[in-house]
């Protein structure tokens, strides 16, 4: 139905004439999963790099009706998939008006509902609530039975109403999703007693308030998220309450750096101001590199894994050095430079954790910097190979040696890259075999890019204070 047709539906009798087919929440979702797949049309168009092994086993979930667990460690986009899950409920769903909780006037559950229809009968009034509100999630730690269940509400029975109604019962969130989809982030970390509480809600589908005579059958689709690690720990999550998943889901890293970029680039987001910023492809190859590289690192901890907001946190970052640097030189366009990966320290820290065992001299800041040049060698190594450039490389490694040292700095002007040239004119043919030397600027981010690759492969020497980075001979070192 579109929207103009539901505005006129605003009864039970209206509901009845129009042709509507009652579904229940697994129901309506593996429908218009089956017809999203028979049709070929995307079905999660936000979710790349799951196509052959996340994403089947989560169609297979819904399709057969199990409620499901993402079991993954940080930033491998569980919380993503689970708010995706909306997209597979129609747009829109009718409810009875009136009620606490959303409840279809052909499956009432409540007292008030079943009350309202009893009086009101064919003209029992319908309201619509978007596929968006019927989604609710909730983060375990810290969260309670009446979070999540509902408790008595105090102020309800001050008001009169009787200890063991419905009417004395404040709802939590599970049951204001009726009809929809309930997520909870970290499972390992919920209480035990709401961990007991949910056993009826994955098997009976029911829950229990406070022992009171009351049970509410519920329609909701049930989706947890969890760190491996701690999934699988012992004493953490109650055996029964995993027997009750009807799916296990293990999502992973993305297998590529292509996708990891692209994955990146995606969920980038950066206030739309003036100058506009160009990143090079090589810096933005590196930016994903990095985090490539803490992924398998001895120094990271693997067990905590490594989100891939490491990555667009550092995005964000040279794109803001960027235009820094154009707004102090007054350019109208910025180009990102290696340079600015001397930036990242701050959107870094914090998204990398050390392993435990390590030696307690090494810090977070001399992994990063050595992150770094890991990445900068492996992408440096991929448009420059050594069987291809070793004679260039021997010619610019000579040419630094007579100029005794290269500086460059954070804000240097792009005319003094030039002044570079001629001292290592051995450059340019590097800077030509990529077509950088058409564009001042890319001739730039250029020479910095192959002055840092030949420092990773200890060709040359650099040292670092402050914005200004000097290249020398090996030799003079």
């Amino acid at each position: 139905m579109n929207q103009k047709e539901i505005i006129k539906i605003k009864t039970l009798k209206d509901l009845k004439e129009s042709g509507y087919q009652y579904k229940s929440i697994k129901q309506e979702m593996a429908q218009n999963l089956a017809n999203k797949l028979y049709n070929d049309q995307p079905v999660f168009p936000e979710i790349h790099g799951y196509e052959d092994t996340v994403l089947p086993q989560l169609y297979h979930a819904i399709l057969a009706g199990h409620n499901i667990v993402l079991l993954g460690e940080k930033g491998q986009a569980k919380t993503k998939i689970m708010r995706s899950l909306t997209q597979l409920l129609d747009e829109y769903f009718p409810v009875i008006d009136g009620t606490p909780i959303p409840e279809s006037p052909f499956r009432p559950i409540t007292k008030q509902a079943k009350k309202i229809l009893q009086e009101k009968k064919e003209d029992t009034p319908i309201r619509w609530i978007h596929r968006d509100e019927r989604y609710g999630e909730k983060l375990a730690p810290g969260s309670r039975i009446a979070d999540i269940i509902g408790d008595l509400d105090p102020a309800k029975v001050i008001e009169g109403s009787s200890l063991g109604s419905e009417d004395a019962l404040h709802y939590g969130l599970l049951p204001r999703m009726n009809h929809g989809i309930f997520a909870i982030n970290e499972l390992p970390d919920l209480d035990y007693l709401v961990q007991v509480a949910m056993f009826n809600i994955l098997e009976e589908e029911d829950i229990q308030i406070r022992g009171l005579p009351i049970r509410l059958s519920l329609d909701v689709f049930i989706c947890f998220t969890a760190n491996p690690s701690e999934y699988t720990r012992s004493g953490k999550i109650i055996t029964q309450l995993k027997d009750r998943m009807g799916a296990e889901i293990r999502t992973h890293y993305p297998k590529t750096r292509e996708i990891g970029l692209k994955i990146t680039k995606q969920e980038v987001r950066i206030p739309a101001i003036k100058p506009e910023v160009i990143v090079p492809k090589f810096i933005e190859e590196i930016i994903e590199e990095i985090t490539i590289q803490a992924r398998r690192h001895p120094l990271v901890n693997q067990k905590s894994g490594v989100s891939a907001r490491l990555s667009i946190a550092n995005y964000e970052t040279i794109v803001a050095s960027a235009r820094r640097r154009a707004l102090q030189l007054k350019q109208p366009v910025a180009y990102a430079r290696m340079t600015d990966l001397g930036n990242i320290f701050s959107s870094s820290l914090g998204k990398i954790e050390l392993d435990p065992y390590r030696d307690e001299a090494v810090t977070e800041y001399q992994v990063i910097l050595k992150l770094i040049d890991l990445a900068i060698k492996e992408v440096f190594e991929e448009y420059f190979p050594e069987k291809k450039y070793s004679q260039e490389f021997e010619n610019i490694t000579k040419q630094v040696y007579q100029a005794n040292v290269i500086e460059i700095s954070d804000t240097m002007p792009t005319s003094e890259y030039k002044k570079i040239l001629k001292i290592v004119p051995s450059l340019f043919d590097l800077l030509k075999d990529q077509n950088w030397d058409k564009n001042d600027e890319l001739f730039a981010s250029g020479t910095e890019f192959i002055l840092e690759g030949l420092t990773t492969k200890e060709k040359i020497s650099r040292r670092r204070l402050g914005e200004i980075v000097s290249f020398k001979s090996v030799d003079l070192y």
